[in-house]
C-alpha cells in the first residue's frame, strides 16, 4: 500500500485524464460521465465549470416524470390524429393554388429539398378510415384502435410546424435547432441539468430502443452537448442479463473482484481528496464510480419485467409477436418511472436510415404495420400508469419529426411534411379529451394556434417546475425560439 507521500508524488507524475481513465473499474467512460447527476462536473470542457442548478424546481411542479415516445421517420398526421375527408373526396385532383400559396408556405422553412411544397400536388386519398371516439368525440384513424380507448386522457395538438424538410428534423425536435446550425442540448438533457435525482441508484435520463441513425443526428438525439456529458441520456437494453451494455464490467470480471477493486479505489479516493481537496472534477468523477457500482446492482432488477403478472404483460402486448418488442420497452419504462427515473426517452422505427415511418411508397402497408406494433403497448402504458395512480405525476409525450404530405409521391406514398402535423400529450396536469390547433382542410398548413417544436419542450418544463430562461449557461447564447412557450390551453 502506498503511503500518502508516495501516492501524492505518484499522482503528480500522471495527468488527471490518465488517472481517471485507469480507474474505470470496467465501467464504460460514456456511461460514467452520464452518471454524474448531482456533482454537475464531468470534464474540463463541461459548461459552467460545475456552476449548475441546485437540483430544485423554480416553482412548484405538477409532475415528477416524463415519458418521451418518438416515432422515427415522420408519422402521417393524416392517417393518425388529423384525418381529412377532403383528401378522399378530391383524390387525384390538384391541391388548390391558394393552399400552395398560403402565407405559411415558406415562412420559417429552411429547405433541404427545394420547392418541396409544389412537387407533390396531386391529392392522395386517406389510406384508412376514421371515427369519433370517447366522450370527447375526437376523430382518430382506425389504425389506432387501442389508443382510441384512451382518447379522453389525451390532448391532441394538430398545429405543429418545424423548419427542416428532411430528417434532420428528428434532431431538431429534440434540440429545437436546425441541424445546419450545429449540435445543441436535447430536451431530456435540459431536464436532467435542471433537476436533482429521484433515485440515486438509477440514471435520471434513460434511453430505450435503437436511437436515431447517424444520418439524422445519431446519439446527438439524446446528448447534452455543451451542458456536459454527465447530462447525456444513458442507454439501457431490455435485457436483465446485460441491461447496461455500456457500463458493465465485462463477463470476465467477477462481482467479488470488482467489489475489492472498488474498496481499493475508495482508499485511493481518501488520499486523493486530501492531496487535492479543491479539485471538483476529480471529486465528482470518483463519486461516479460508486454510483456506477450501485447501478450495476439496481438496474437489472428494474429492467426485469418478467416479475410482472401475465395480465400486466398482456396489457402491453408482450404475448403477441408484433407488439412484443415495443411492449417490453414500455413496460420497462413504467418500471423505471415507478422507481424514480425522471426522463425516459423511447425510440421506435430506427432502421439505420431515415426511419421506419418514412413512407414515400407503400404507405398503407407500412404505416398499418407500424401502428399495429405501437398502438397496444402505448395504450397499455397509459392504462397501467392510470390504474397505479402514476399518470397524474407522469407526462407522456408522443411525437414524430414531421407529418406526411397530402399530395402523392409516386403511386402510393407521401413525402415529408414540415408545414403542419400532430403530436399528443397525456397525464401530468394535461387536459384530456381536447384538440388544440388546426391545419387547413387538406392538412397542409398549421393555420390555428401554430406551435414550433420547442413549445412542447416548454410545456413539459412548465409541468416540471422549470423556467428554461433560468437554465441559460453563461457564455452560451440561446435564441428566443429555443425556449418555446407552454401550450397553456392544454394545461389543466
Amino acid at each position: 500500500m502506498l503511503n500518502r507521500d508516495q501516492f501524492s508524488y505518484s499522482f503528480q507524475e500522471i495527468s488527471r485524464r490518465r488517472f481517471l481513465s485507469h480507474t474505470g473499474i470496467g465501467c464504460g467512460s460514456v456511461a460514467l460521465t452520464a452518471m454524474l447527476q448531482r456533482e454537475g462536473i464531468a470534464s474540463e470542457t463541461s459548461a459552467g465549470k460545475g456552476d449548475v442548478p441546485g437540483g430544485r424546481p423554480h416553482f412548484p411542479p405538477k409532475i415528477k416524470n416524463v415519458i418521451w415516445l418518438f416515432m422515427i421517420g415522420g408519422t402521417s398526421h393524416l392517417e393518425s390524429f388529423d384525418p381529412k375527408p377532403e383528401l378522399t373526396r378530391l383524390a387525384g385532383t390538384s391541391i388548390p393554388k391558394e393552399i400552395l400559396e398560403s402565407p405559411y408556405a415558406t415562412k420559417n422553412l429552411r429547405r433541404v429539398v427545394a420547392s418541396q411544397e409544389t412537387k407533390r400536388t396531386k391529392i392522395y386519398p386517406l389510406q384508412v378510415g376514421y371515427k369519433k371516439h370517447g366522450e370527447s368525440g375526437i376523430e382518430v384513424s382506425d389504425w389506432w384502435p387501442h389508443l382510441c380507448s384512451c382518447i379522453d386522457d389525451m390532448a391532441i395538438v394538430r398545429s405543429m410546424w418545424t423548419t427542416d424538410d428532411n430528417h434532420g428534423a428528428q434532431l431538431q425536435f429534440h434540440t429545437g435547432r436546425h441541424r445546419l446550425e450545429g449540435f445543441f442540448p436535447t430536451i431530456g438533457s435540459w431536464v436532467h441539468y435542471g433537476l436533482g435525482s429521484l433515485n440515486d441508484n438509477l440514471p435520471q435520463f434513460v434511453v430505450l430502443g435503437q436511437p436515431l441513425a447517424d444520418c439524422c443526428g445519431g446519439s446527438e438525439g439524446h446528448r447534452a452537448n455543451y451542458l456536459g456529458p454527465q447530462h447525456d441520456g444513458v442507454r439501457l437494453a431490455v435485457d436483465p442479463q446485460n441491461p447496461l451494455p455500456f457500463a458493465s464490467p465485462g463477463r470476465e470480471v467477477f462481482r467479488e473482484e470488482q467489489s475489492k477493486e472498488f474498496k481499493l479505489l475508495g482508499e485511493l479516493n481518501r488520499l486523493t481528496s486530501q492531496a487535492y481537496p479543491h479539485d471538483k472534477v476529480v471529486e465528482a468523477r470518483i463519486k461516479s464510480y460508486e454510483l456506477a457500482f450501485r447501478m450495476q446492482t439496481s438496474v437489472p432488477g428494474v429492467v426485469d419485467y418478467r416479475k410482472e403478472t401475465a395480465a400486466i404483460q398482456n396489457l402491453y402486448g408482450i404475448n403477441q409477436k408484433q407488439t412484443r418488442s415495443f411492449g417490453e420497452q414500455l413496460l420497462v419504462t413504467r418500471r423505471l418511472v415507478e422507481q424514480g427515473v425522471r426522463f425516459v426517452q423511447v425510440y421506435h422505427g430506427s432502421n439505420g436510415g431515415a426511419g421506419g415511418w418514412d413512407q414515400h411508397g407503400n404507405l398503407k402497408a407500412q404505416h398499418s404495420k407500424n401502428c399495429a406494433a405501437v398502438d397496444l403497448p402505448i395504450a397499455g402504458l397509459i392504462k397501467d400508469l392510470k390504474q397505479r395512480g402514476l399518470l397524474d405525476e407522469t407526462l407522456i409525450v408522443w411525437a414524430t419529426e414531421f407529418g406526411r404530405s397530402p399530395g402523392s409521391q409516386g403511386t402510393n406514398g407521401r413525402d415529408h411534411h414540415p408545414f403542419g402535423f400532430s403530436v399528443w400529450l397525456a397525464g401530468g396536469g394535461i387536459k384530456g379529451g381536447v384538440v388544440h390547433g388546426a391545419t387547413d382542410d387538406f392538412g397542409f398548413h398549421a393555420i390555428e394556434n401554430r406551435h414550433y417544436v420547442t413549445d412542447i419542450h416548454a410545456t413539459l418544463m412548465q409541468q416540471l417546475g422549470l423556467d428554461p430562461h433560468r437554465l441559460v449557461v453563461p457564455g452560451r447564447q440561446r435564441l428566443e425560439i429555443d425556449f418555446g412557450h407552454p401550450i397553456k390551453e392544454i394545461i389543466s
